[in-house]
This record gives structure tokens, C-alpha cells and sequence, in this order.
């Protein structure tokens, strides 16, 4: 059995019968009847991942898979190719956007080099690299299905290893020139939608070149005629080692019953392919922040996942990961530290009167 065919054996659905100790749990503490809305949930979703009402993140990770993409020769990126090694090599040293957010935060991040061209000369960065970068797509086909294969593997065996580490919460990041193009490509093909109405301007391109972007990725998917039946399919021939590579670590997220939260547009197109893949890989999945990119939209209402927050962001790399990080970790915290209604000194009366309310208001919110 293939290491891709082994954990999606050991996918399974989330707890509910935990899940529903832990709703039983936060109704008990002394606030008004789910008064704080999307925390409540996520320590829920939580606890049914792990099977355990109460959970603390031991040690968290953001992964950054970088790969160039061939797609990059039609100038569909305001950023040379090059800026694809120069940054892969300053990410471990945590001195770019996601790693002084990572410090903050309490984060540590592992940068993995599956398809970077050139020589990578930070030795914190792992060597994983299939190829140096991937076809251009608007030629001919970006990969080989043993390609993408082999990077979700590699997606796969990271978490496995964070996990055997210690890790139980996971970040996604990436790197890659042209990474836009791809995904926008992939999200495309696998929704069944007009390509040039996702679009986006990418992290560096200007207005001028939108109707390139726009012409390159419709040839692209005319030439490569993607089966949207068939995940492989689609990402050898349109997609990027680095979206692979994230898909795999989806899956080894579910496989190993731990959170991962989605960063950007790139991620949020593996998180896709994952999820077209398994539909179980969703229950271990929290997205981060609301993408100033229409193809991300799609994939949130696809998956019907609501972002946690929108800050403008658009840089990648993983830099929504810590913040989200933060979210989780207080969701957890309320759960296992809040004061019940008995241990406030709270009677049972205002409880019950809680309770009242919290249904009338449901009613009502029904009602308008």
C-alpha cells in the first residue's frame, strides 16, 4: 500500500459524541449561552479531532513547501524567478514576513525545498527537491503524475515527523513565483469555473499585466484540458510541486487527527485538493484569514469554511498561520480555564435564564 493510500485509511470522522460533552461543558461556564461564537466552536472541532474534551497545543509548526514554476517565462509574475531562492533561503532565519510573525507568536516554522531552482546554501532548509521548478504549464504539461505523487508524499511524511516531534498544530505556507497563476489554474479546473473571472493580481503584479495573467492561464487550460474528476490529473498538468506538497500535508494533518490551518490563496488550492481527494480532510482544517483573491473565495464556499479574520493580507509564505495560531490556542484556553456557573458562585436560576434567553434569541435570529 502507498504511503497517499495508507492515511487515507486511517482518515475518520470527528468524535460527536465528544464533541457534544464539550458543547455540554462550554454551555456550563459562566457566560451567556454561546456568547462567544466561533472560539466555542473551535475548541468543539478540536475535541472532536483529538476525542478528548479538553486540549492544549503542546508545540506548533508552520510548514513552507517552495517550488518554481515554469509558468513564470510568460510574465505572469511582477517578481523575477529569483526572488523564489533568495527568499527560500531567508525563511529560516525567520527574518521574513511569516517568520517574525511566527516569533511572536510562539511558532517555530520548517521550510522544505521541493522544486526550488538553483542551489539552496541555508543548510536549515530540507532538501526535497523533485526538480528545479516545474514545466511551463502554458506549453505543455507543468509535471508528471509520479511528480505530484512523490510531493504528496513528501507532504504526508513532514506532518508525520512534526507529529513523532511533538507538534499537534500545524500551519501551511509556501514559496514560489508564479504560485498564484498555478493556483488559480487548479482552483479553476477543479470547480469548473471561467478562469479569467478568478484572477487576481498576485502578491507583486500591476493592472497592466491582469490580462496576461488572464490570457496564459485560459491557453494553459485549453492546451492541458484538465480532468476535474481527477486531482493528480489536475496538478501535473497545471498546478506546482509546492500546492502538492501542501495537499499532502492536509491529508497527513487528518491521518494523524491534529488541527491545520490554511494561510493564502496557494494553500487554500491544496487545502481544495485535499479535500476533492477526501471530503473527511475538512474536519481538520481551520482557514485563517479572507483573501483579497476571488479563486479563495471559491474554495471557502466550496468547502463552506468562513475565514477568522480579514486583514487585507495577500503576502503567503504562512503569515496568516500565526495569528490563527493565537485564535485556536485562546478558543482552548476558555474551554479548560473558564469559571462554571457553581464555581463563580452563580445559582443554577441564572443559568437556566441563559439558557431562556439563548433560545428566544434563536427564535427571533429565525424569525428576521
Amino acid at each position: 500500500m502507498s504511503l497517499l493510500e495508507d492515511a487515507l485509511n486511517k482518515i475518520k470522522p470527528l468524535d460527536q459524541e465528544v464533541m457534544n460533552k464539550t458543547w455540554e461543558h462550554l454551555d456550563s461556564l459562566s457566560k451567556p449561552l454561546r456568547s462567544l461564537g466561533v472560539l466555542e466552536e473551535i475548541a468543539v472541532k478540536i475535541s472532536g479531532m483529538t476525542g478528548e474534551v479538553f486540549n492544549k497545543i503542546k508545540k506548533k509548526n508552520i510548514l513552507i513547501f517552495c517550488a518554481d514554476n515554469g509558468v513564470c517565462d510568460e510574465g505572469v509574475s511582477g517578481c523575477s524567478q529569483e526572488v523564489t531562492n533568495i527568499v527560500t533561503n531567508n525563511l529560516p532565519n525567520y527574518t521574513t514576513g511569516v517568520g517574525i510573525l511566527a516569533k511572536f507568536y510562539g511558532s517555530e516554522i520548517r521550510v522544505i525545498d521541493v522544486g526550488v531552482k538553483g542551489t539552496i546554501s541555508n543548510k536549515k532548509v530540507i532538501d526535497k527537491k523533485i526538480r528545479e521548478g516545474s514545466n511551463n504549464m502554458a506549453l505543455g504539461e507543468a509535471l508528471t503524475r509520479e511528480e505530484v505523487i512523490k510531493a504528496i508524499n513528501i507532504g504526508i511524511e513532514s506532518v508525520d515527523i512534526l507529529v513523532k516531534e511533538g507538534y499537534n498544530l500545524i500551519g501551511t505556507g509556501e514559496m514560489g513565483i508564479g504560485n498564484t497563476s498555478t493556483s488559480t489554474a487548479v482552483i479553476a479546473a477543479l470547480l469548473d469555473l471561467d478562469v479569467e473571472e478568478l484572477v487576481g493580481l498576485g502578491a507583486g503584479l500591476t493592472e497592466g499585466g491582469l490580462e496576461n495573467k488572464k490570457k496564459i492561464l485560459r491557453r494553459s487550460l485549453e492546451l492541458n484540458n484538465p480532468n476535474k474528476d481527477d486531482v493528480i490529473d489536475v496538478l501535473s498538468k497545471v498546478g506546482g510541486l509546492d500546492i502538492a506538497s501542501l495537499c499532502g500535508s492536509f491529508i497527513g494533518a487528518a491521518k494523524n487527527r491534529i488541527p491545520i490551518v490554511i494561510d493564502g490563496l496557494i494553500s487554500s488550492a491544496a487545502a481544495l485538493c485535499a479535500y476533492k481527494i477526501d471530503k473527511g480532510v475538512k474536519n481538520f482544517m481551520f482557514s485563517s484569514h479572507k483573501s483579497t483573491e476571488k479563486a479563495m473565495n471559491e474554495v471557502y464556499k466550496e468547502m463552506n469554511l468562513e475565514p477568522m479574520f480579514d486583514l487585507k493580507m495577500r503576502l503567503g509564505e504562512g503569515s496568516g498561520c500565526p495569528i490563527a495560531f493565537s485564535i485556536i490556542e485562546s478558543a482552548l484556553t476558555i474551554l479548560s480555564e473558564m469559571d462554571t456557573f457553581d464555581k463563580a458562585g452563580l445559582d443554577n436560576d441564572e443559568s437556566e435564564n441563559y439558557k431562556k434567553l439563548y433560545e428566544e434569541r434563536k427564535k427571533y435570529e429565525k424569525e428576521v
